[in-house]
């Protein structure tokens, strides 16, 4: 199924079939987030964003919010 298919599907549902599929895929798109996170930490994506943000912290290149 093409996007433009998958786009014609979704408007036709019912407004009770749109809230479900809705909701289905903001949970789907939680756990796709949550899986990114695992394989990024898995990487070391994570550490170097930390090490990064330490290392401009003590240079100075910080500012408070």
């Amino acid at each position: 199924m093409t996007l433009g298919e998958l786009e014609k599907a979704i408007a036709k549902l019912s407004p009770e079939d749109s809230a479900a599929f809705r909701e289905w895929f903001r949970a789907f798109d939680e756990e796709e987030w949550d899986r990114q996170i695992a394989r990024n930490a898995k990487e070391g994506w994570l550490d170097r964003c930390a090490e990064e943000a330490i290392a401009d912290y003590k240079a100075g290149r910080m500012k408070e919010l």
